[in-house]
């Protein structure tokens, strides 16, 4: 009979209680949700309903949650400036821990993180999803089997989306370096972990450009107010909150799900409570009167120890949200396109071959599993790792390669100089 892995979650947000939390509630033959921690009181008791958490294993209190080891495992779903020292903690206390990423900005922690648990001997899996989502899954087989032959050059664009800039990295919780980490870090973590892991090789180097050129007060137009709900340019402003949302809520069918259920923690939200939500709450902001820093486009040029160059272009001026990579090789070409739902392969002298993404991560997506079915793989994989079936694929030296490159670029984009990534 195979083990349940009992868990404790602390951050009860989109992702430790939405996802990974609602994934493994479902799994009652692999986990079983006892604990749960956060400092904001609604998620908490939202994420207590959802997941049958009785009171007496709900905490508000870090100090309180941490007083004693809870369950075998720990998800670590908080801020970025939380995550070394929870795992840390969370190591000391027995737990084997599932990391959200990104892990920390500061490499002394980085390393720091790393020699604990070489100290403690536990299993840290740091959820870069994408590596395990089907559709990026296909395009690691496809680069092994020498289908382009050997890879040349990578061109990589993260496609953030008006709106999505607006909600996380403008009015949310990741608008501000001191408070998270570097947006090439937070938001694109994933673009340069699979970068690297496609590559097959240490970056040697990097040089980057980027600014917030756009979400400041400079851009803000006359008259505008500082809350939309007191804004003249409510229904024509298109990142007016009651049009990313209520509107966008309206069109979705009323969509329980995120960014919905980021912004209101009612349930089942409402075109009131979410009106009401965005009224009294951060998300209602103007987007050209807030506090944010993070850049709204940044480029990062990255030279390989083996020879191969890479681009990463991160905009958040695209209408559609998603992700585009090219693959140059001596024999072919491979291109992902989410937008297009399409794998291309062109092998030079043959017709093109398309392969629809759709249809590979079907299976995954029944129960609206998120990252094109990474989250729901990576929860498996969890499992697998947590059983001694399979070895972690995204552990702490894999990951913190892809950290380094981040924080080598966010360097040369501050002094304008190419910088290098271990050194």
């Amino acid at each position: 009979m195979k083990k349940i892995f009992s868990v404790a979650i602390i951050g009860c947000g989109s992702r430790g209680a939405n996802a990974y939390g609602r994934q493994m509630f479902k799994e009652k033959d692999k986990f079983r949700v006892v604990a749960l921690c956060d400092i904001v009181e609604s998620a908490l008791k939202t994420a207590a309903t959802a997941l049958e958490i009785e009171n007496e294993n709900c905490f508000t209190s870090e100090d309180a949650f941490f007083a004693k080891k809870r369950a075998d495992v720990l998800v670590i779903a908080t801020q970025d400036r939380d995550h070394v020292w929870m795992c840390v903690k969370g190591m000391q206390l027995g737990y084997d821990v599932l990391l959200e990423k990104p892990i920390s900005p500061e490499k002394e922690e980085l390393y720091a993180l790393l020699e604990a648990q070489k100290k403690y001997n536990k299993k840290v899996l740091v959820c870069h999803v994408l590596r395990y989502a089907p559709a990026f899954v296909k395009i690691k087989e496809f680069l092994d089997s020498g289908a382009i032959g050997k890879l040349v050059r990578m061109e990589a664009v993260e496609n953030v989306a008006y709106w999505h800039q607006a909600h996380s990295f403008v009015r949310g919780n990741w608008r501000r370096e001191q408070d998270t980490s570097p947006m090439i870090m937070q938001k694109c973590c994933h673009d340069l972990d699979l970068i690297q892991y496609y590559v097959g090789s240490r970056c040697e180097s990097v040089y980057s450009v980027g600014e917030l050129s756009f979400f400041n007060r400079e851009n803000q137009p006359d008259g505008a107010a500082g809350r939309c709900a007191d804004c003249e340019y409510i229904l024509t402003c298109p990142y007016s909150a009651e049009r990313l949302y209520v509107q966008r809520f309206k069109a979705n069918s009323c969509s329980q799900s995120w960014p919905y259920d980021v912004v209101d923690n009612s349930r089942p939200i409402t075109e009131k409570s979410l009106r009401t939500a965005y009224e009294k709450g951060p998300y209602g902001r103007c987007v050209f009167a807030c506090d944010n820093d993070v850049v709204d486009n940044q480029t990062v040029d990255m030279y390989f120890e083996n020879g191969v160059k890479a681009t990463l272009t991160m905009t958040a001026f695209t209408y559609y949200q998603g992700r585009r990579y090219v693959f140059h090789g001596t024999y072919g070409e491979l291109e992902l396109d989410e937008q297009t739902h399409t794998i291309r392969l062109s092998v030079y002298g043959r017709e093109n071959e398309i392969f629809d993404t759709r249809e590979i991560i079907k299976q995954y997506m029944q129960d609206n599993f998120g990252h094109g079915g990474g989250d729901y793989c990576l929860v498996q994989s969890f499992y697998e790792v947590l059983s001694e079936e399979t070895p972690i694929q995204t552990g702490l030296e894999a990951s913190i390669e892809s950290h380094l490159i981040a924080v080598a670029a966010e360097q040369s984009r501050k002094n304008g100089e190419i910088v290098k990534v271990h050194g």
